[in-house]
């Protein structure tokens, strides 16, 4: 027997499901859930930095506080400056002439005191190299701060005029027949470092909840413990990148006018009341917080930079140059990205030009995946390749910051294996499930000179 329109219920029709939103039908028995046990996330894959480091090298350190030993090779570029405008340089070969200089770099700062300064030989330029004047040898010293030389070759032909800040670059070293060995001299280790830091991302579940069937996800538990653990881990890719350490690291030197830190394991402590009132709060140097407060923005050793509006292709050159500048290299280096800098690499390549700097652009490669489980392309420069690498943690006022590492001269530092701590509430029979997510670890940083940061303004 047909059913007549009008013997249906409110929200039902003839044909089909139900309409309209009222009643059980609607409410509680039409299964709106195409897959009721999947939930989709954005960002699955949220800390490519802490994943290159962990798996570059992890340190298991012997106490929260721990020292690097670093070193670099004086014979990369060794020489020192005029320090007076009233010295010349003699032609005849013969006549010795004093010059007064400061500015000791690579080299000795005590001359007289070792003579290890006799038979070093100098090519002499104006600051910032722009001429050329000759080139001398050093035959004795007077004091520290005054060396003999003869001179070998000038430019002129004839005698020349020395000015203040003149530079005296080394090349070689000249001694005469039948003379003794040469004095030696040396320099000392340096001594950098950081602190790990104890991290702790908690979740909880009522027993009413924890027994519950539920859609979306068939454990709240379980949810809970994937949504956390992505967290904890994003808590530590920032810590990573822009945490600071009360004293400092040692990274800091005459390069960067930053000396005044210290190793000392004081300085913040927990709240005056409760458990564990009265403790330090230990926290990890960050390396785009490195790079910011110990970074050289000029010279040689140049690792800050800034792209404006009106950077070049010169420029970009340059700066490569500057990136790649320490050997051995492999040639390739990871450079972690926010989605600003991506895209502005991104604009000046090809030919749709975008960025407003017409008249030069860059080659980029198409996304990969690398093999640890990130995507990232390829920015080729004249002096390497730059892996890009999408950096969620990049985000904000970092958006466009790119960080370029030396995988060489950082690790992960661990003090205690991180662990998942299970039921940790148990007092009066809680009614529930508490866990935590448990880390003590921080980043090694050594050579800060061999890591760069570009802050992109354009």
């Amino acid at each position: 027997m047909a059913i007549s329109q009008k013997s249906l219920t409110a929200g039902q029709s003839a044909v089909g499901h139900a309409g309209g939103t009222g009643g059980v039908l609607f409410t509680d028995r039409r299964d709106f859930y195409i897959d009721p046990q999947v939930v989709k996330e954005l960002w699955t894959d949220v800390t490519p930095f802490t994943t290159v480091i962990s798996n570059r090298e992890t340190r298991q350190t012997n106490d929260p506080l721990f020292k690097m030993f670093e070193h670099r090779n004086p014979w990369v570029k060794q020489y020192c400056v005029v320090n007076s405008d009233t010295d010349n340089l003699d032609s005849d070969g013969t006549t010795e002439t004093s010059i007064t200089i400061d500015g000791y770099t690579n080299l000795s700062s005590t001359p007289h005191d070792d003579k290890s300064y006799i038979g070093l030989v100098f090519d002499v330029w104006t600051d910032g190299y722009g001429t050329y004047k000759g080139q001398i040898v050093c035959t004795d010293t007077t004091s520290n701060t005054i060396i003999k030389t003869k001179s070998i070759k000038l430019s002129t032909g004839s005698d020349t005029a020395l000015a203040d800040n003149d530079i005296l670059l080394v090349v070689g070293n000249a001694h005469g027949e039948g003379t003794y060995a040469p004095e030696p001299w040396y320099d000392e280790l340096k001594v950098v470092w950081n602190s790990t830091q104890i991290f702790k991302t908690p979740l909880q579940v009522t027993g009413t909840l924890l027994q519950a069937s539920l859609r979306g996800e068939s454990s709240e538990l379980a949810r809970l413990r994937v949504q956390k653990s992505q967290e904890h881990k994003m808590q530590k890719e920032r810590a990573f990148l822009f945490g600071k350490r009360f004293g400092g690291t040692g990274l800091g030197d005459s390069q960067n006018g930053t000396t005044d830190d210290s190793f000392a394991d004081n300085g913040l402590v927990t709240v005056d009341s409760g458990v564990g009132a009265g403790n330090l709060i230990r926290t990890t140097y960050g390396m785009v917080s490195a790079l910011d407060d110990y970074g050289t923005t000029s010279g040689d050793y140049q690792n800050e930079f800034t792209i404006s509006s009106s950077y070049s292709y010169g420029d970009f050159v340059d700066d490569m140059e500057k990136v790649f500048q320490y050997i051995p290299e492999t040639g390739v280096k990871r450079a972690f990205c926010g989605a600003g800098a991506l895209g502005y690499w991104s604009k000046i390549s090809g030919s749709d030009n975008m960025a407003g700097n017409s008249g030069w652009s860059v080659n980029i490669g198409d996304m990969k995946r690398d093999s640890l489980g990130f995507n990232y392309r390829v920015l080729e420069t004249p002096h390497g390749m730059l892996q890009l690498i999408p950096t969620p943690a990049l985000r904000g006022p970092y958006n466009k910051y790119m960080v370029v590492v030396s995988e060489e001269n950082m690790f992960h530092a661990q003090y205690r294996n991180p662990m998942y701590q299970t039921n940790i509430k148990t007092d009066n029979a809680f009614d529930g499930v508490k866990d935590q997510y448990f880390s003590d670890e921080g980043v090694g940083i050594s050579l800060i000179d061999s890591h760069h940061l570009f802050k992109i303004t354009a």
